[in-house]
C-alpha cells in the first residue's frame, strides 16, 4: 500500500507537470508564424523570417539569416501582428 501511494505522489509531483510542459512547448513551436519575435535555447533573439515543417529561419539584428531546428525555439516574446484582427467586426 505505501508503494502505491509513493507512485501516485511521484506521478503527480514529477511526471504529470513535465508532460504538461512538454505539450505546451510543442503547441508553441507548432504555432510559430513569420514575424514572431523569438528566443532560442542558446539565447539568440530574432524574428522568424520563414519556416517549414522542421526548420526555421531567424533574422537577427544585423540582418543575417540563420537556420535552426524548430525545437531550438525556447520562447515567443511577441506574436506577429496579423492583418485579420478586426476584419470581421462591425455588424450592426
Amino acid at each position: 500500500m505505501p508503494l502505491i501511494i509513493m507512485f501516485v505522489l511521484f506521478y503527480f509531483l514529477l511526471i504529470r507537470p513535465q508532460q504538461k510542459r512538454q505539450k505546451q512547448v510543442m503547441n508553441m513551436q507548432n504555432s510559430l508564424e513569420k514575424g514572431d519575435k523569438i528566443v532560442t535555447i542558446g539565447g539568440l533573439h530574432g524574428i522568424v523570417d520563414s519556416l517549414d515543417e522542421n526548420t526555421i529561419v531567424i533574422r537577427c539584428g544585423d540582418g543575417s539569416r540563420l537556420t535552426y531546428d524548430r525545437s531550438a525555439v525556447r520562447d515567443v516574446i511577441e506574436k506577429a501582428k496579423s492583418s485579420s484582427t478586426n476584419s470581421s467586426s462591425t455588424n450592426s
